[in-house]
């Protein structure tokens, strides 16, 4: 366990740092390409564009959710902690990555057996689904649609449930509250 915590906080420091490539050669590419900015931004090639959440089983979900917010700063709220991150296409909007611990009897994460979830940020969760399926990948569910963003999950070779989130970051930062930093 103590392994997949030191894991998971490198996952979770990996996804909140924005290191840019060559600041040089990314002011090159965009002298070179003037409307490489708006290509990116109207991106809509169904694929993951980052991590949405890391999920795991534990004994105590509240006294788990404590501890962080006690021992590590976290900003915890019911369901664990809000990771606010920017967009590197669009700096100025803000993204979410939730943390969150779970009820180690949960069925959320079945049909794995795995004791932990990831949830992936994806663009075009229509056509990445469809791509999945056309190549044999095993959807588990339906898409479902809620004012926060479109979910579906899958399963990966190794039998890990995946999560896969289209989200609506705006209900979030319209909603508020205290965010991990």
């Amino acid at each position: 366990m103590k392994n997949f915590i030191n894991l998971l906080l490198l996952i979770i420091f990996t996804a909140s740092c924005n290191t840019p490539t060559n600041e040089i050669d990314n002011k090159n590419n965009l002298t070179d390409h003037p409307n490489q900015k708006e290509i990116i931004m109207s991106d809509t090639t169904p694929k993951v564009t980052g991590i949405g959440g890391i999920f795991f089983r534990t004994k105590n979900p509240q006294e788990t959710r404590e501890w962080y917010g006690k021992n590590l700063g976290l900003a915890i709220d019911d369901y664990g902690s809000p990771f606010e991150v920017r967009n590197a296409n669009r700096p100025d909007e803000i993204n979410y990555l939730r943390w969150s611990p779970f009820e180690e009897g949960t069925d959320y994460f079945e049909p794995s057996e795995k004791d932990f979830m990831i949830n992936y940020r994806v663009q075009n969760i229509e056509g990445l689904v469809k791509k999945l399926k056309e190549s044999g990948v095993t959807i588990i569910d339906n898409i479902e649609e809620y004012e926060y963003g479109k979910f579906v999950h899958l399963m990966d070779l190794d039998g890990n449930k995946i999560e896969l989130w289209e989200p609506n970051d705006d209900f979030f930062t319209q909603k508020g509250g205290a965010t991990t930093k």
